[in-house]
């Protein structure tokens, strides 16, 4: 099939980082483009706003129409360091010149052992540590719960209500949300329990600790300290809708784990990597994981993902029981060295909390006048509003719906998420600057007035 050619600039940090709509949104050529998608690919492969890009830099990305978007979405989190980051770039190339594969488990290279000690260095607490490498955080979700597993012989699981941890079918068992990531796929892995969760804006009042004890109680009674093998929790919860369990919440749930010998598992999947202010979203309550899970922010952009944790636990499956054929990829871990220099040098943690305080800043602000945010949350560059009904509270996924679609067709990606689909997600890359997130909140905030 023929196509037009649009010639936009390349990726970069030398894209212009401004707003700019040459055509509606999505333009001509995405429309096209789209087209050709619903003929090739699975119609259950969804896309949230229908705009294919063709470059991306800073805090913007330019489609195939040269229209210039505000990217509110990190490509999910992932492009912390920003689109197309210099260091990533350039050791990528280094890398695909030097080679592409050979599976660490058949000959080993050192971009993954360099990985390993990056993440054995990083991640909370000072003891023992031991990593291993997949591609998705999914797969390393799944592998965590393997993992522990194998090391305390027990074989029940708890996860959180309103969780999200992946679409493979343990992982679904873990996700909490049935549409549309688990209605008609069952059935699912067996010997997964669901515990409440800390969500203080539907607690009435209920403080961390006594959110702790509900859930604890469940388990005790429900699944029983003797049968679980481990608890699985993100520190901030992601698809979930952002929510921050009150303080107090995690590390009671910590001290239960010790106390019972279950495997303590944070999903840091969609927090890790500076995203919150901190390298780790459980830094903030002093929390100690037993495992840590990572992807997403990992590797600018390239598909990779981390198992780390404590020795003894990390080496407990047999030799030959974790890996994949492109677990630690070789450019994927080049990509990540990368990222990781730029997170620890490049003064991103301190760029997370700023960006934290003006989205914070302007939201509340919001807030004050419109009684439909009923919630406003998050930590540093991992925000979000809850939207509701004024009167009664209840979750309004619709309005959220023509919120984004505003914000979208002006040329600002945002995201919802929410058990309820009523909560829109600021997810901005750590390379925007101040001009562009606050053009994209005046969207927002026009969108929010006329919706």
């Amino acid at each position: 099939m023929s196509s037009t050619t649009v010639t936009t600039p390349r990726g970069g940090p030398g894209l212009e980082q401004r707003r700019r709509l040459v055509t509606e949104v999505p333009g001509p050529r995405s429309r096209e483009l789209m087209e050709r998608k619903r003929g090739a690919v699975a119609a259950g492969v969804g896309v949230s706003l229908p705009v294919f890009t063709e470059a991306a830099g800073g805090g913007v990305l330019v489609d195939v129409d040269g229209n210039t978007l505000i990217d509110l979405g990190s490509g999910i989190a992932v492009t912390g360091v920003g689109n197309s980051a210099p260091g990533v770039v350039e050791a990528v190339v280094e890398q695909v010149q030097r080679f592409t594969h050979s599976c660490f488990m058949i000959t080993a290279y050192d971009g993954y052992v360099e990985v390993c000690e990056a993440l054995n260095r990083l991640t909370p607490g000072d003891h023992d540590k031991r990593s291993a490498l997949f591609n998705t955080g999914a797969e390393a979700v799944e592998n965590a719960v393997k993992i522990a597993r194998s090391y305390t012989r027990k074989s029940a699981v708890v996860a959180f209500d309103h969780a999200y941890h992946g679409r493979t079918n343990l992982t679904m068992a873990l996700t909490a949300k049935s549409m549309p990531y688990k209605s008609g796929f069952g059935p699912f892995a067996p010997e997964i329990y669901r515990a409440p969760l800390s969500y203080p804006y539907r607690d009435a009042g209920l403080d961390g600790p006594q959110a702790a004890a509900r859930a604890i109680s469940q388990i005790e009674k429900q699944v029983g300290a003797a049968n679980l093998a481990a608890v699985v929790i993100e520190p901030i919860q992601g698809e979930g809708g952002f929510i921050v369990p009150a303080p107090g919440f995690l590390p009671a749930i910590v001290a239960w784990c010790r106390e019972n010998d279950v495997v303590f598992i944070a999903d840091e999947v969609q927090t890790g990597f500076a995203r919150t202010g901190r390298m780790f979203a459980s830094e903030h309550e002093g929390i100690v994981p037993d495992l840590v899970v990572t992807a997403k922010g990992i590797a600018g952009g390239l598909p990779l993902s981390a198992v780390t944790g404590r020795a003894a636990i990390m080496d407990a499956p047999h030799v030959g029981g974790l890996g994949g054929t492109y677990g630690g990829n070789p450019i994927a871990c080049a990509a990540a060295l990368a990222a990781i220099e730029s997170f620890e040098h490049d003064g991103l943690l301190e760029r997370a909390t700023a960006i934290g305080d003006l989205l914070l800043g302007r939201l509340h602000d919001l807030q004050q006048g419109d009684p439909r945010i009923g919630d406003v949350r998050g930590r540093g560059a991992m925000i979000a509003i809850e939207l509701v009904d004024p009167l009664t509270g209840e979750p309004d996924a619709a309005l959220t719906g023509r919120v984004a679609a505003a914000c979208h067709a002006e040329g600002v990606i945002v995201l919802t998420c929410g058990t309820f689909g009523n909560v829109i997600r600021f997810l901005p890359p750590l390379a925007i600057d101040d001009a562009l997130l606050h053009d994209g909140l005046d969207v927002v905030a026009a969108a929010l007035g006329s919706a």
